[in-house]
């Protein structure tokens, strides 16, 4: 199995739309049918996994999507590149426990992780409805990944 799809709940499909393409996500289609029913698909640069948003494709809330994860090789460059398209990116973090960053802010240490370890550095963002995303730096893969 692969992780094909994630719906993401928006209050504005249009907003959203422009949203996504300012952060260079590729538009793979801008479907409307019967009943208002309208399907914007999204792809990040480099992933299997879309988005997928719109009217009348979920009846989550806006925004109650969280911590869904880009992975980047270079943290720094990514956040530059987000933030000179505007985008509001957090400062780079790292967990105090130096695991998996804990929910909300709870242990998080500014700074990238000591000896920039694979899977430990973060930076998170939001589009328009507040669906929150995490950028997380992975250098080198852990074996069988």
């Amino acid at each position: 199995m692969k992780l094909e799809v994630v719906v993401l709940p928006v209050t504005d499909v249009d907003k959203a739309k422009g949203f996504y393409e300012d952060i260079g996500f590729r538009l793979d289609i801008d479907y409307s049918g019967e009943d208002e029913f309208r399907v914007v698909q999204f792809t990040p640069p480099g992933s299997a996994c879309s988005i997928i948003f719109g009217t009348k494709v979920t009846a989550a809330q806006p925004g109650s999507t969280q911590d869904l994860q880009l992975t980047v090789e270079d943290i720094e460059s990514a956040r530059h590149d987000l933030v000179t398209r505007g985008i509001g990116v957090s400062e780079i973090f790292h967990d105090e426990d130096g695991v998996f960053h804990h929910a909300g802010i709870d242990k998080r240490m500014l700074g990238i992780a000591p000896d920039r370890k694979s899977y430990g550095s973060f930076a998170s963002f939001s589009d328009p409805d507040g669906n929150g995303w995490l950028l997380q730096e992975i250098k080198e893969r852990i074996p069988g990944r």
